[in-house]
């Protein structure tokens, strides 16, 4: 089974704790503070394995959560880091973050790595809070969390040349003819419902690799029929082959299908339509497709290439795929749309800030007030609190962001309940 989209959840390991401990050694009274530091947890980092094909594994394992990093020692000694946590993933993954809609990697090449989700830092020991006003500190941080966010993977296949067309126009027979790939071939619609690659052999030098992709019909874009499998595989091909059944042994008309095709390439992303197309002017061995082929040369520029070819009688094949290597040989490769690029005319680019503000206040049913927000969420999460000292700092640094303060513009009074998280504590003024 061909699997080219899924959706996972990622979380980098947490850091170590940082803790409290003094050196206790013979003739060293006043031995001082020697708590060590958290280790960093793991990255969640996606890799490119070449023998891979589809995101099949990812249909079984949906959550990768990566081990947090070892707690400090006395003595000062600083916990371990984790090792990363390594993902293995196809060639021509795009990872998409869902809450953003933002591409976070676009990984093409055999051992290529981008790291998805962050392991957070280690806390720090005591040792790290010593002053000449506090020699002793009853101080350590719990390590920081690590990032976490579930993640789309999509699959885009890694062809220089895609072919395109209406359903049972002979796209896999074609493919079939010029390559060794054995694709799946029958008498009705959408025989083809995963890409099928080939590598193709001009010459002894040159050689490309080319996909037969599911067919195409009007609506596309929009997701009918199988729209959104095909378009999001021929986003990365350079060289676009435009086969067309120019005997019309199904009743349509080859014009109209040649528009409406183009239609959906452009409607689904503006820059497909930037791709060199050639026309592949199919089943020419068949009763009126010479007659077919002159109306359609006379409602088309004269700039168009059109090859009439016949993938039974091997009827101009050849010189279809030298057209087709001497293009890619003047054809760069086309990026994917990231958040990154800028989109002309009518579309609007949406993006996704952070918010700057530090923690946002809001009522419960219940009359509580509830904080959130990373930035105190975070705090709170690597607060030692069962040490009276650690509770004090909490206090002081969520009164120097201004919690207290609009605490009590909101009315807060002697008493109130605070929510944070699944915690509760009384504001006191």
């Amino acid at each position: 089974m061909f699997v080219d989209q899924v959706k996972i959840y990622v979380k980098g390991g947490d850091g170590g704790n940082g803790i409290v401990a003094y050196r206790r050694e013979k003739y060293i009274p006043m031995g001082g503070p020697a708590g060590g530091d958290g280790g960093k947890g793991a990255d969640v980092i996606f890799q490119v394995e070449e023998g891979l094909r589809t995101l099949m594994d990812f249909r079984f394992k949906k959550h990768f959560k990566a081990n947090r990093g070892e707690h400090g020692m006395s003595k000062n000694q600083h916990g371990k880091n984790a090792e990363p946590m390594v993902v293995k993933v196809p060639p021509g993954t795009v990872v998409i973050d869902e809450a953003t809609n933002n591409v976070i990697a676009d990984l093409v090449q055999h051992g290529q790595r981008a790291v998805i989700a962050k392991g957070g830092r280690g806390g720090r020991g005591n040792s790290r809070f010593a002053s000449p006003t506090n020699p002793a500190p009853e101080i350590a941080e719990n390590g920081e969390p690590g990032q976490e966010r579930n993640v789309i993977l999509e699959l885009k296949v890694l062809a220089d040349v895609g072919l395109v067309g209406f359903p049972s126009v002979g796209k896999s027979t074609l493919l079939s003819v010029v390559s060794a790939a054995k694709p799946k071939i029958a008498e009705y619609h959408f025989t083809t419902i995963v890409p099928n690659l080939g590598v193709v052999a001009v010459d002894e030098s040159r050689s490309f690799v080319m996909a037969d992709l599911p067919g195409l019909i009007e609506g596309a874009h929009q997701g009918v029929g199988l729209g959104h499998q095909f378009l999001r595989h021929i986003e990365r091909t350079r060289v676009i082959v435009h086969v067309i059944d120019m005997a019309g042994t199904e009743g349509r008309d080859p014009y109209e299908d040649y528009v409406t095709i183009n239609e959906e390439l452009k409607e689904y992303n503006l820059r497909l339509t930037e791709r060199p197309q050639i026309i592949a002017a199919n089943k020419m061995d068949m009763p009126e497709a010479e007659e077919n082929l002159k109306a359609f040369k006379e409602k088309l520029p004269e700039d168009v290439q059109i090859f009439p070819i016949s993938s039974v009688t091997n009827k101009g094949i050849k010189e279809l795929l030298f057209a087709v290597a001497d293009l890619l040989e003047h054809t760069e490769e086309f990026p994917l749309l990231s958040e990154e690029t800028e989109i002309a005319d009518n579309r609007v680019m949406y993006k996704h800030e952070a918010d700057p503000r530090k923690f946002f206040i809001s009522r419960d049913d219940d009359g509580a007030y509830v904080l959130s927000g990373e930035e105190i969420e975070k705090l709170f999460k690597m607060t030692d609190f069962s040490r009276d000292e650690s509770i004090k700092r909490f206090a002081r640094q969520l009164r120097t962001m201004g919690v207290d303060d609009e605490l009590r513009e909101r009315g807060a009074k002697d008493g109130d309940t605070i929510r944070l998280l699944e915690f509760e504590f009384e504001f006191v003024d």
